[in-house]
């Protein structure tokens, strides 16, 4: 902006302080419009908040609208030897697991040569899996030692790992099978000189290797029924169910499946948290503390109080969902005069314990009759439609965001208006210290003549 020079000097007049104070009055709008923005800014953050725990409040609402959710269930094992874990397709259910033998993978060992840095020979070797397969070729040069031969062995991706034992009577090269089981055996040949110590045939176990471990298939009974796997873990052993053996057993391992209600619990539970953190936050933001003379930030907003009010009714409706609860209050889902939700553990408990009726009033789902639904799918539904790109919390979003560029244009508007009133301002100023001080040297020769008239 354009300043006075000297402002003052020919008139005596504070210039540049009566043009500070001129604007400020005229900054007074701009001023205003600085508030307002600040608060439509405030406003923005705190339906951004109500969003975000609307959102978390949803998804807790649609895993109990999940019929998959209800069928939760957890495996419990009387033995370390067999653990077991259970998915949403696994039905309750007990069975008894032996374990006679593991699923081993093959180990062979070359001949003990004095170091790792000692060289074998040169050629060829091949890996061949027993189980089928393309063969792989390892080449073998005669500067490579018995740690370069490990390298090129785990570099060739063959299904096996090479390593090297070191003890008392030398380094010896040790191969042993990525998998387990007697299709994962392998073989090895050899062509050159020098290697045959790395040969070996799995179904002799002869060669110039020796056996540290033959493969083996794992050897188990199921509820007395005989299980053969080329790997320690039993998948779908019964729908859901996966069974890890980790030992052979001495006897039969007793494995529970039951429906996880320490889950089910747990996720019930969130949904009361959920609520009541969506409930806190729209009451702090549209409250009035009467002490502080302070109004929240959303107060009087109808799409946020109309939330407030949609979601305390849904609450305390009935549903024909389940023929034993009709309301979230029979199961324990108590309102509190706060807002918050809060839930009672013992009818809970004895609710899980009726659990179909319970699942019912949560995930029962009807395309003809909507007081059929459950209480998760009527939360999701209604959730989903007021976060949605026509929801009402998504439009008063966009309404505040445009309210808060229109405020950002009317500012620009004014800091241009005011830059033009200083200006204008600063020209008068410097007219009027002009004048007044052209007045001001006029008067003084006039004096000074009067005094000269005087003394002749």
């Amino acid at each position: 902006m354009a300043t006075i020079s000297s402002p003052g000097i020919g008139s005596g007049l504070d210039v540049s302080s009566i043009i500070t104070q001129l604007m400020a009055i005229e900054r007074q709008p701009l001023k205003q419009l600085e508030t307002a923005e600040t608060k439509i800014q405030s406003q923005i953050s705190e339906v951004g908040k109500i969003k975000s725990a609307l959102s978390k409040f949803r998804d807790v609402a649609a895993k109990l609208a999940s019929t998959d959710f209800w069928r939760t269930t957890t495996g419990k094992s009387n033995s370390t030897a067999v653990g077991v874990t259970t998915s949403s397709t696994a039905s309750p259910a007990s069975f008894a697991v032996e374990v006679t033998s593991l699923a081993k993978a093959q180990t062979i060992a070359a001949p003990a040569v004095a170091t790792s840095s000692t060289t074998l020979g040169t050629g060829t070797l091949t890996i061949q899996r027993t189980g089928g397969g393309d063969p792989f070729d390892v080449a073998i040069e005669a500067t490579d030692t018995l740690a370069g031969i490990r390298d090129k062995i785990n570099a060739a991706g063959a299904g096996v790992t090479a390593s090297i034992l070191t003890d008392a009577s030398g380094a010896r090269l040790v191969m042993r099978a990525n998998a387990t089981g007697t299709d994962n055996a392998f073989n090895t040949t050899v062509s050159g000189t020098g290697l045959d110590g790395l040969t070996f045939n799995a179904a002799t176990q002869t060669g110039g290797a020796t056996p540290a471990q033959p493969a083996a298939n794992l050897v188990a009974t199921v509820n007395n029924l005989p299980v053969s796997s080329a790997s320690n873990t039993l998948t779908d052993v019964f729908d859901g169910v996966t069974l890890t053996m980790t030992a052979e057993t001495a006897g039969p391992v007793t494995i529970d499946v039951a429906a996880d209600t320490e889950t089910l619990k747990k996720t019930l539970t969130e949904f009361a948290t959920a609520y009541t953190e969506l409930s806190k936050l729209i009451v702090t933001d549209t409250k009035y503390d009467a002490t502080a003379k302070k109004a929240g930030a959303l107060q009087g907003d109808s799409a946020i109080v109309g939330l407030q009010n949609r979601l305390r009714s849904m609450l305390g409706a009935s549903s024909g969902a389940s023929t034993a609860y009709a309301r979230l209050s029979d199961v324990g889902f108590e309102m509190q005069q706060d807002g918050s939700l809060t839930v009672n553990s013992t009818k809970l408990d004895k609710a899980i314990a009726n659990l179909s009726e319970l699942k019912a009033l949560f995930s029962n789902s009807s395309l003809t009759d909507a007081n059929l639904d459950g209480f998760g799918k009527r939360f999701r539904v209604v959730a989903s439609d007021i976060l949605g790109i026509d929801g009402a919390l998504t439009s008063r979003t966009t309404g505040l965001s445009d309210k808060l560029k229109r405020n950002q244009t009317s500012q620009d508007r004014m800091e241009e208006r005011l830059a033009q009133t200083q200006k204008r301002l600063e020209k008068q100023y410097s007219m009027l210290d002009a004048k007044l001080g052209t007045l001001n040297g006029l008067s003084t020769y006039v004096t000074n003549q009067v005094a000269q008239w005087n003394k002749a």
